[in-house]
C-alpha cells in the first residue's frame, strides 16, 4: 500500500485516540457529579455529549472511504475493521457517562436516605480497564488486552454487591425508593461501561491475532 494510506490510517488511529480521550474526560466529570451530588457538572456531561456523536460518525465515515478508495487486506483490512467497532465502543462509553449524568441529575431532585454505597471503586476500574484497552490498541498490547478481560469479572462481583445492598435498603426506606432505583441504575450503566472497554479489548486481540474471542469463543 502506498505511503498516502498509510498516512490515512495513522490519521482514523489518532482520531480514535482523540475520540477516546474525550470519553475518558466525561467519564471522569460524571463520577465527579455523583461523588459530589453536583447537577450542573451533570449537565456538561449531557450537554456535551453532542460532540462525541459527532467525532464517532466522521472516524467512521473515514474508514468507509479508506475501505472503498484501497480495498485493504490482511492486516490493514483488520485494523479498518477494529478501527469502526472501537469507535463505536467509544460511543456507547460516552453514552453511559451520559446515562450516569441523568441519574444524578434525577438523584440531587429525590429524598436522599441515610444510605452509601461508594461507588469509586468501580468507578476507578472501570476507567482503569478503558484505558488500558486504549493503551493496548495503541501498543497492539496482546497482554494488557487480556488483562482488561480478566477485570471485566471484578467490576462485575461489585455490581452484584451494589444490587443486594440497595435491594436491601428499599425495604428499609421505602419513603426514597426512587432514589435508591436511580443508585442502583448507576451500577447497571458502569458495569455496561466496562463491557464496553472488555469490547474494545477483545478488538485488539482480532487485531493483533485475527482471531474473534467475543463471547468466550475464538474463531
Amino acid at each position: 500500500m502506498s505511503g498516502y494510506f498509510q498516512k490515512e490510517l495513522s490519521e482514523i488511529k489518532k482520531r480514535i485516540l482523540t475520540l477516546g480521550a474525550l470519553v475518558e474526560k466525561h467519564i471522569q466529570m460524571a463520577a465527579e457529579a455523583l461523588d459530589k451530588n453536583d447537577a450542573a457538572l451533570a449537565g456538561k456531561v449531557i450537554t456535551g455529549d453532542y460532540e462525541v456523536d459527532e467525532m464517532e460518525v466522521k472516524i467512521e465515515e473515514e474508514c468507509l472511504k479508506v475501505l472503498a478508495l484501497y480495498q485493504p487486506v490482511a492486516v490493514d483490512l483488520r485494523f479498518l475493521i477494529a478501527g469502526i467497532k472501537i469507535n463505536n465502543e467509544l460511543e456507547r462509553i460516552g453514552d453511559q457517562a451520559v446515562n450516569i449524568a441523568e441519574r444524578v441529575e434525577i438523584i440531587t431532585r429525590k429524598k436522599k436516605p441515610n444510605f452509601v454505597f461508594d461507588y469509586s471503586v468501580m468507578v476507578e476500574k472501570a476507567r482503569n480497564m478503558l484505558k488500558m484497552s486504549l493503551d493496548s490498541f495503541v501498543n497492539l498490547d496482546l497482554d494488557l488486552a487480556m488483562k482488561v478481560l480478566a477485570l471485566d469479572d471484578e467490576v462485575d462481583f461489585i455490581q452484584k454487591k451494589a444490587y443486594d445492598k440497595i435491594k436491601a435498603a428499599i425495604t428499609f426506606h421505602t419513603d426514597s425508593v426512587g432514589y435508591l432505583i436511580n443508585f442502583l441504575l448507576v451500577s447497571r450503566h458502569l458495569e455496561r461501561l466496562a463491557d464496553h472497554a472488555t469490547n474494545i479489548a477483545e478488538e485488539v486481540i482480532y487485531l493483533v491475532e485475527g482471531e474473534i474471542v467475543r463471547h468466550g469463543l475464538k474463531s
